[in-house]
C-alpha cells in the first residue's frame, strides 16, 4: 500500500492510496487513535470512492465514533480504467432503461462480473490495512454498503470472517441468495418500498436469505435513490453499537 497525498479537516485525515492497481481512500481520525475499528465503505454503481454519499457518512462514522473508515474504486469506476467489456454492460443497461425494459438481468450479469473481482481486491486491501499501527489486525470490522455495495459487499462478507457487522440495501436476491446464506453477523437492510428498479419481493426475499440471528429492516417509502439522511445517523449508531466505539465498549 503506497500513500500518495494527505489533507486534513474537522478532525478528520484523508488519504489517497493505491494498491497495485486498485486506488482507494483511508479517512481516520486526526488525534490518531492507535487500534480503532474499521468500516469498510463500497459505492453505488457509476459512482467512485470519494462520491458524497461515501465522504459524508465516512466523516460521520470518523468524528462519531472515533473509527477509521477505507473505500476503494470497484474495478472500473472512479480512478480505474474501464475495461471494453464493463462498457458493452453500461451500454446495453441505459438501452435497456431508455426503452423502459427490465434492467434486472443486466444488473445481476455485471454485479457478479464485478463481484469475482472485487472480492480479492478488498481482501488484498483489507490485509494491507491491517498492517498499519493504527488499525491492527485484531481490530473489529464493518462493511456498509448499498445498491451495488451490496452487490459486492454480500460477496465479500459471505467470505471474510474479518467482517463483523453489515448495512447493505436497495438491491435484490438475484445471484445474492446463496451468499447472503453464509452471513451469519449482524446486519442492518435498507428497502425502498416504491424502488423503480428493485423489485419490493425481490429486497424482501434478499433479507429473508440473510442467516444472521440479529437483523433489521428499514423500510422507506420512495424511489431507489430516496434513501432518507437519517439512515446514515442509524448506520453510526449500529456500527457503534457493533464494533464498539474506538476506546470504549460497545454500547
Amino acid at each position: 500500500m503506497h500513500f500518495t497525498a494527505e489533507t486534513s479537516s474537522n478532525g478528520v485525515v484523508e488519504r489517497n492510496f493505491t494498491l497495485g492497481e486498485v486506488t482507494g481512500l483511508l479517512w481516520s481520525p486526526a488525534s490518531g487513535s492507535d487500534r480503532a475499528p474499521l468500516v469498510l465503505m463500497g459505492h453505488g454503481g457509476g459512482q467512485h470512492k470519494k462520491a458524497p454519499g461515501i465522504l459524508g457518512r465516512a466523516h460521520r462514522f470518523v468524528t462519531g465514533c472515533g473509527f477509521n473508515v477505507a473505500a476503494i474504486d470497484a474495478p472500473g469506476h472512479g480512478d480505474r480504467p474501464r475495461p471494453a467489456a464493463d462498457e458493452q454492460q453500461i451500454a446495453a443497461l441505459r438501452q435497456a432503461q431508455a426503452a423502459g425494459e427490465p434492467i434486472g438481468p443486466i444488473i445481476v450479469r455485471y454485479h457478479t462480473g464485478l463481484a469475482a473481482r472485487a472480492v480479492p481486491e478488498w481482501q488484498a486491501t483489507l490485509d494491507a490495512l491491517q498492517e498499519l499501527p493504527e488499525i491492527g489486525a485484531e481490530g473489529p470490522i464493518g462493511f456498509w454498503g448499498i445498491m451495488q455495495g451490496t452487490g459486492i459487499g454480500v460477496p465479500l462478507t459471505a467470505v471474510e470472517p474479518r467482517i463483523t457487522a453489515a448495512v447493505f440495501g436497495c438491491l435484490g436476491h438475484e445471484s445474492l441468495t446463496e451468499a447472503a446464506a453464509q452471513i451469519t453477523v449482524p446486519i442492518e437492510f435498507l428497502l425502498q418500498w416504491d424502488d423503480e428498479h428493485v423489485e419490493r419481493q425481490s429486497g424482501l426475499a434478499l433479507f429473508d436469505a440473510f442467516a444472521s440471528k440479529e437483523k433489521t429492516l428499514h423500510a422507506n417509502a420512495g424511489g431507489h435513490g430516496d434513501v432518507p439522511r437519517f439512515e446514515a445517523d442509524s448506520a453510526t449508531r449500529f456500527f457503534a453499537r457493533h464494533l464498539g466505539r474506538a476506546g470504549t465498549s460497545p454500547a
